[in-house]
């Protein structure tokens, strides 16, 4: 009697946590790629679009009026010479930092739930980037005149004074924008070749092909592809730290009481990936559930996505402290005062509101029911967008309306300009994102493909 051959079967392969069951690389392309080119745009998205385009229709009408009557139709007055245009910039500058974080740093550390997150994440570091461009090239007055501010060669031999703080925000800003945009177009041009391939239409192939840049996806375009990447990252990585510490520059060189402080650095690139991650679950939280990606999207990556920020909250809470104990141990009666004022002065309730959004509220992190819950989740992201703006504020307008004289003591309020700009730049913003979600794959495909699990990769070969 012959023995029976040993049947032997292969360990199914764990679930990945960070794709839904039962994708294939197949199944993985037709769903990002169908949201592109499948022709059916949700009524939601019209939605979205209708209100971001009417916004920066209000955007363009403040430009207009602010180019005829000049920037006296904003807030700013004697003392408080930043207003909104100050306060706007930094705040889009902060949420601009998550999607080269995400993209770069964790690329770096090998990190792959960043995958399902990374090309949105860095078109929204694009857009809030263009937003806060807005504010340096309009506060001049003559933004005709703005390439002043470069240092290029002239015949009256006039060069940019390199120790004011304008200037090294548009070195910061301009070079930051630059290694982004490049980030993100390299890492879109696999895509690009997938949807010229799927294009339904002639007009389509050749638009995805010509930005595509011949991609056939061989081993050698692969291997420098792969090479491209790890620079970018490897240059925009410190490109994260150095933008907002030269933001931050713009007050801690100045001699205005809770201004001129050491911590601003560490605490303004904190406060940037905070302000950064809460957009970045404020735009996928709708997204996954519009388009149906829980899949890609998952459950695991919101967690972790909560963690970091309630991590960058507990460093942002931290330098709170840190600003409260200096003002009372270094002795000096103008920075006890600041704090003092910002306790129960004029702008008291910004303050303690701040506290609220950007300190208290985000402590419900610690809870994995919180984490776990995207109405909660999504509430708490924007509680943080709204603390990070007040924070701008108080940072600004509270130093700058009570410093050294009473005599010279004033305060400040935005006019509706100044809303009507900062609400256009949100317009500014969602245009371009609705836009991107639609012409563009919000996901990226050839990272996704990825994550699918060994055992469907066999299944498909067999299939195939």
């Amino acid at each position: 009697m012959r023995p029976e051959p040993l049947v032997t079967t292969e360990p199914e392969a764990p679930p990945n946590p960070l794709i839904g069951p039962g994708h294939t690389i197949r199944s993985i392309t037709d769903k990002i790629s169908e949201i592109v080119l499948g022709g059916k745009t949700p009524y939601s998205w019209f939605i979205g679009f209708g209100i971001g385009f009417l916004l920066l229709n209000l955007m363009l009408l403040t430009i207009t009026n602010l180019l005829f009557r000049g920037i006296g139709i904003w807030g700013p007055n004697v003392p408080v010479g930043w207003g909104f245009d100050i306060i706007n910039f930094v705040w889009w500058i902060g949420i601009g930092h998550a999607g080269t974080l995400i993209s770069a740093i964790l690329l770096l550390l090998r990190q792959t739930w960043r995958q399902s997150i990374n090309r949105f994440a860095e078109a929204m570091t694009l857009f809030a980037v263009a937003a806060a461009g807005m504010y340096p090239l309009l506060h001049t007055g003559r933004p005709w005149l703005d390439y002043w501010l470069f240092p290029y060669p002239n015949t009256m031999g006039i060069w940019p004074n390199f120790r004011s703080p304008l200037i090294w925000d548009v070195f910061a800003i301009s070079t930051y924008a630059t290694v982004s945009m490049l980030f993100w177009y390299v890492g879109l041009i696999p895509d690009l070749a997938t949807l010229r391939d799927r294009a339904k239409s002639k007009v389509s192939a050749m638009l995805y092909g010509a930005f595509a840049l011949g991609w056939r996806g061989s081993a050698r375009h692969w291997s420098r592809y792969e090479t491209a990447s790890l620079l970018l990252a490897a240059l925009s990585t410190p490109l994260v730290l150095s933008v907002h510490t030269i933001v931050s520059f713009d007050f801690a060189v100045g001699l205005i009481p809770g201004w001129h402080a050491t911590v601003f650095p560490p605490y303004f690139v904190a406060g940037a990936i905070y302000a950064g991650f809460a957009m970045v679950l404020t735009l996928a939280i709708p997204l996954r559930w519009i388009y149906g990606l829980n899949d890609f999207i998952t459950d695991k990556h919101l967690n972790l996505m909560g963690r970091v920020t309630l991590a960058t909250g507990l460093v942002v809470a931290y330098g709170y402290m840190v600003e409260a104990f200096m003002a009372w141990y270094s002795g000096n009666i103008y920075e006890a005062y600041m704090m003092y004022n910002r306790f129960v002065g004029p702008y008291a309730a910004m303050y303690w509101a701040l506290i609220l959004c950007n300190v208290l509220v985000p402590q419900a992190l610690w809870f994995q029911r919180v984490r776990s819950s995207t109405v909660a989740l999504m509430v708490v992201a924007m509680f943080v967008n709204v603390g990070m703006w007040l924070e701008r504020y108080v940072i600004i307008v509270v130093s700058l309306s009570r410093d050294f004289m009473p005599s010279s003591w004033g305060l400040y309020e935005g006019t509706r300009w100044d809303y009507g700009m900062f609400i256009g730049t949100m317009g500014l913003f969602l245009t371009m994102f609705f836009l991107f979600i639609r012409f563009l794959p919000m996901i990226s495909i050839f990272e996704m493909r990825n994550m699918v699990p060994d055992g469907q990769l066999k299944e498909e070969d067999h299939a195939a």
